[in-house]
């Protein structure tokens, strides 16, 4: 701990975004450059806690060494602070920018005062790694002559990748996309992570031996049983990417679209400049409706605004979480709160108001007599407990609306992995439609077929496909290998092998 008394000194303050009038004009990333010695102080307000509950199962899933990191950022001793957080994360910053920071809501300091800004200090860290040069490639000095093959360049396919070069193997990653990145790429818009940034770490894969093959679809393009006979073992990353629909009536109502259709055509069209004609979906001049909260809600509200829309509404079907920790949702669990995201700041900054509405039921799609989209219609809902404890929904009476739409964006979540693959391989999935394989073995039902990421644990977070593509790293190593070097989640570089 730099300071002992660091944390009775300082505030918590984050390093703040671009102003909204401002960003909204533009693309670029909403983050400004940090101050060193504004890092420096938010460092000094970690308490060096007994025990750091910000690195534990509560908080960082990749079990980050996060009080060691703050404390060599306090120092100003920040290529040992790169090295310390590579020991545990590829992508630093991927997580800096993307992650809404569960170690933040299990900060020891934050039982009493606002948290540690971890998040800020970490993304501080990667970009000024970059910056100075730390950050090269480092191509393994020994091949085992065994080959792998990822499906999938997300999080996990991408994070799996990395560390199975590392420990010798040959690796090939399949993405049907026309970029590499998954979720990374097309998923999250650049004024959230820069393509760029995404792009600089594929560069360093690529000159340390990673071979990526774009426009290809395992499952329709390529038979995945090929793949296991070129290969010895297969690795599925594909992400979960079957988006929950709303069966409401007139759903195949012209300018009804899932989130990640707007998403991907806006990143094609608007930041990599490609032409899409009829493929963009544009929100210029419409009125905009958002079901559904989230990161992803989020993004369709500040890219629609990007566009220049009308006016934006946010549907969400649960009640305002309260602006503190309730009784029921204590320290260390992840604090549901009610808080702004950038994509509601630029909204209150265009229209006056935050865009989120809630309690909304969507009953009804409405369109005009040429089938295209001119509004929806709701019923407001009502929370209650029963006996039992567990929650209930009713409809209020006399409570619908209609409101104008020419664009609405299902942003409600992702249901599971498409089949496509899994009933080639014929590999087990469990209830959820997930391929079925364990964590920590990570091995599916077909001998030398791994899962990892969403497509194995459901959607989830971009810190826990880093978690699951180390983990599959490991265990495919130890499938090759009888033995691994590579770290297990919540063990370092540098220790002993182990045996499966």
């Amino acid at each position: 701990m730099g300071k002992p008394t660091g944390f009775k000194e300082f505030d918590r303050k984050k390093v703040p975004w671009r102003l909204p009038v401002v960003r909204v004009n533009d693309y670029d990333e909403v983050y400004t450059e940090p101050r060193v010695e504004h890092l420096q102080e938010q460092g000094a307000r970690c308490m060096d806690c007994g025990v750091p509950f910000c690195q534990s199962n509560t908080g960082c899933p990749i079990d980050n060494l996060i009080p060691e990191w703050n404390d060599l950022v306090y120092n100003n001793r920040w290529q040992e602070a790169i090295e310390r957080l590579h020991k545990t994360n590829n992508f630093p910053e991927f997580t800096g920018r993307t992650c809404p920071a569960p170690c933040e809501g299990s900060c020891v300091l934050g039982i009493t005062n606002p948290p540690v800004t971890i998040k800020n200090i970490e993304n501080a860290i990667v970009d000024r790694a970059w910056e100075e040069g730390w950050i090269q490639p480092e191509p393994p000095e020994i091949r085992t002559g065994k080959k792998v093959a990822i499906v999938g360049s997300g999080p996990a396919g991408l994070s799996a990748a990395d560390q199975l070069n590392r420990a010798g193997h040959q690796v090939t990653v399949y993405e049907r996309e026309d970029r590499i990145g998954g979720l990374l790429q097309y998923g999250i818009p650049n004024m959230k992570l820069s393509k760029a940034a995404v792009q600089r770490r594929v560069d360093k894969l690529v000159a340390e031996g990673v071979t990526f093959i774009t426009g290809v679809n395992v499952g329709k393009d390529i038979d995945p049983q090929a793949l296991t006979k070129k290969n010895d073992a297969l690795l599925l990353a594909c992400g979960a990417t079957k988006p929950r629909d709303l069966p409401i009536a007139n759903r195949d109502a012209k300018g009804v679209h899932f989130a990640m259709e707007f998403l991907t055509a806006n990143t094609k069209q608007s930041v990599h400049g490609d032409s899409l004609g009829d493929g963009f979906i544009s929100a210029e001049g419409k009125d905009v409706i958002v079901i559904g909260g989230g990161d992803t809600g989020t993004d369709c509200i500040g890219t629609s605004i990007r566009h220049g829309c009308r006016s934006l509404v946010n549907f969400e079907l649960l009640p305002k979480p309260p602006a503190d920790r309730e009784p029921d949702n204590p320290w260390p669990e992840w604090p549901r709160i009610y808080r702004v995201d950038y994509g509601h700041e630029e909204a209150a900054a265009k229209f006056g108001r935050d865009p989120r509405e809630y309690q909304i039921l969507s009953k009804e799609f409405l369109v005009d007599d040429k089938g295209n989209l001119r509004g929806i219609k709701t019923i407001e809902v009502l929370w209650t407990k029963d006996d039992n404890g567990g929650w209930k929904m009713a409809e209020v009476e006399g409570s619908e609306k209609e409101w104008p739409a020419q664009l609405i964006l299902l942003a409600m979540g992702f249901l599971g992995p498409e089949q496509y693959i899994a009933d080639s391989l014929k590999i087990e999935v469990d209830p959820r439609s997930n391929f079925q394989a364990e964590h920590g073995r990570f091995a599916t039902s077909i001998e030398g077929v791994f899962a990892a990421g969403d497509c194995r644990r459901g959607q989830s977070l971009v810190v826990w496909a880093i978690n699951e593509g180390r983990g599959a790293a490991r265990a495919i190593d130890i499938y090759l290998q009888g033995s691994s070097g590579l770290p297990a989640p919540g063990v370092t570089l540098g220790t002993s092998m182990e045996t499966a």
